[in-house]
């Protein structure tokens, strides 16, 4: 099977940055490369995700959109692979392409697609863009609220027969502006959130008690209304602070590098750790209002640390000893899947040492 060459490779990458993929002024250019070994094709399979798939080809998975020739619009409109179907490479041109098997004999035609845009809901059988079952929790429950969305949040001012605690089917009355909303998650603010360099707090991590549906809405002249324990994941009671049901955020967006440079530091590590691993879920200090967006990737590094040099103060009397910061040691990657103004949750890719609090996540190089 004849190879893709490092030579050619980098030929595509500048064909692509200069043609297909705009690339912002204030971007940097990242070079995308085939893996010298990369197949010829390969059939997709109940299981694969994009990422896999795309490093199975190319030496940086979040390079996808650029051998697809994908632009803006489409990266941020998903587009969806089955299992069953080919991608090929297509080594003349330096791209993937889509194809199906035609023919009752196995045989393959010449047929080549791209990935077909999705005009329905989500199918079934869709090839995810990462592992779902690692970040189906942080999807839809409020575990990070910033600090805006505390304000005038209803909350449980009462319970039916004034019991401390409630779960499954008991009364709640809440006091609060729904907004015209009738379900609502509950939820009771933990422990702040601090800026690894900052030290400001800029969030709160939440936990999660179940959600509540409205039973009866205030009568007028009133503001207290009557909901009822649709689910409980822990006992709620009075004080607890309540917030509408958000939509199911997509979670099949392309793997792209953001579009402006992003440094941020890894917030906290989930899961009752203070390490994280291949697929464990991490918070970083930067969101949409940073230029992140879903489907985004970040390289994670340890951060040098800050050392004495004792050669550099030598024959120097009552000097101190100056210092030297060591370089950023790269650990693996940051599937950015889900974002807030300020904050976003990330799965880890690729990595090779445990992640901790502090940690660098940038903009791929």
């Amino acid at each position: 099977m004849k190879n893709f060459s490092t030579s050619s490779s980098r030929l595509l990458a500048a064909a692509l940055f200069c043609g297909v993929t705009a690339v912002p002024a204030h971007a940097k250019t990242i070079v995308c490369e085939f893996k010298p070994n990369a197949p010829d094709s390969h059939t997709v399979v109940k299981g694969d995700t994009l990422w896999g798939i795309s490093g199975t080809f190319l030496d940086k998975p979040w390079c996808w959109p650029q051998v697809w020739g994908m632009n803006k619009e489409e990266i941020a409109n998903p587009h969806w692979i089955y299992p069953g179907q080919i991608v090929w490479f297509d080594r003349e041109a330096g791209r993937l392409r889509l194809g199906n098997k035609v023919g009752g004999d196995g045989t393959t035609g010449d047929m080549r697609l791209g990935p077909q845009l999705r005009t329905e809901g989500l199918g079934k059988d869709a090839v995810q863009s990462i592992p779902s079952g690692a970040i189906e929790p942080f999807l839809t429950q409020p575990l990070i609220i910033e600090e805006d969305e505390l304000k005038n949040a209803p909350r449980i001012i009462a319970t039916r027969g004034a019991r401390v605690f409630i779960g499954k089917d008991d009364k709640a009355y809440v006091r609060g502006d729904l907004k015209g909303n009738t379900s609502f998650q509950v939820f009771r603010p933990g422990k702040p959130l601090k800026d690894p360099i900052t030290k400001k707090t800029i969030a709160l991590e939440a936990f999660y008690l179940g959600t509540l549906k409205l039973d009866a809405p205030a009568e007028a002249g009133s503001d207290v209304h009557t909901f009822i324990v649709a689910s409980a994941k822990e006992e709620m009671g009075k004080g607890d602070l309540l917030m509408a049901m958000p939509p199911m955020p997509m979670q099949n967006y392309v793997p792209h590098p953001p579009e402006v440079e992003v440094n941020a530091s890894v917030l906290a590590v989930y899961g009752g750790v203070t390490h994280a691993g291949q697929n464990q879920v991490v918070s970083i200090n930067r969101g949409k209002l940073d230029g992140l967006d879903i489907g985004s990737v970040l390289q994670l590094y340890h951060r040098g640390e800050v050392v004495p040099d004792p050669g550099a103060s030598k024959g120097a009397l009552n000097l101190r000893k100056p210092t030297v910061k060591l370089p950023d040691e790269r650990v693996g990657s940051l599937f950015i899947f889900r974002v807030f103004k300020h904050i976003s949750y990330g799965l880890i890719m690729q990595v090779t040492e445990p992640v901790v609090v502090g940690d660098i996540a940038k903009t791929a190089e």
